[in-house]
């Protein structure tokens, strides 16, 4: 049996495949805790009760933080809650409680791979997958595999706005603080959800993530931009055709623009993408 986890800031999901290619039930989802320790007892024991007595032979899953070059461990916390998660061996903790290797991903790069093999961005050589939700977050796959890098993918953090000319209101000119959830929720006082504003969904959050993805696009030149989370398939949601439309409008160097859609895997991106990075890593 195989276990797959994605250990978001607010939830963890863990599920099992028997046969490490297709997902056995439902995955569990459960609040993500704030201690590491209790975190890994609660991936553990929701694991056991899935596997029911059968042997785990392996682990993958994504965190949602960037990590060191080993892939061991997170580095530094985007996410209050996962403060306590930073620099502890995540990997190693894991593999002890299971006796089996465990493999770790950026949780966006997971979901990202998730889509490549199994949702929106099947049959495309290069995938660009880029998440919207609390924060930016992305990564690009080149035939199927995580583009190798040194310290991760984080398109969330360029600048689009170095003197806040275009959002004066926003905490710094990067692409996340202008079109993620916590900016619109800082900026607002409300959840995303709570804002009503037509324009603020159909036109300036649109043509703030064009600019972020045309930069993407001018560096990884994938043939589709597949875009994700809880900013662009919640209700309301920044448009996916308008953005398309204001990146088409933008971009001068290129003849077109590549394919932009949205998610297709919804929450179960991680679980999906856990099972193709543990075949992967396995081999």
């Amino acid at each position: 049996m195989y276990v797959v986890f994605d250990i978001g800031g607010t939830k963890t999901r863990v599920g099992v495949s028997r046969d490490g290619k297709v997902m056995k039930g439902e995955p569990v989802k459960f609040n993500t805790p704030e201690n590491f320790e209790e975190g890994i007892e609660s991936i553990y024991a929701t694991a056991l009760e899935l596997v029911e007595g059968e042997q785990v032979k392996g682990l993958a899953g994504g965190i949602g933080g960037p990590l060191d070059r080993k892939k061991q461990m997170m580095t530094s916390v985007p996410k209050p809650s996962l403060r306590d998660w930073v620099k502890r061996p995540l990997v190693d903790a894991l593999s002890a409680k299971f006796n089996a290797p465990t493999f770790l991903e950026n949780d966006t790069a997971i979901v990202g791979l998730g889509e490549a093999h199994a949702g929106a961005g099947m049959g495309y050589n290069i995938v660009v997958y880029i998440t919207v939700s609390t924060g930016v977050g992305g990564v690009k796959i080149e035939n199927g595999y995580i583009d190798k890098n040194t310290l991760g993918f984080e398109p969330g953090h360029q600048i689009i706005d170095m003197d806040n000319t275009m959002c004066k209101k926003c905490a710094s000119g990067h692409l996340e603080d202008m079109v993620s959830g916590s900016a619109t929720k800082r900026r607002f006082g409300v959840a995303p959800y709570e804002v009503p504003d037509t324009e603020l969904w159909e036109e300036e959050l649109p043509r703030w993530l064009a600019v972020g993805l045309y930069n993407t696009i001018l560096h990884w030149s994938p043939d589709v931009v597949v875009l994700g989370g809880s900013m662009i398939v919640g209700d309301p949601a920044i448009s996916v055709p308008q953005t398309a439309k204001y990146l088409e409008e933008i971009t001068t160097i290129f003849p077109n623009i590549p394919d932009i859609k949205p998610a297709e895997l919804g929450s179960f991106g991680g679980m999906h993408g856990g099972l193709v990075y543990l075949r992967q890593r396995s081999k």
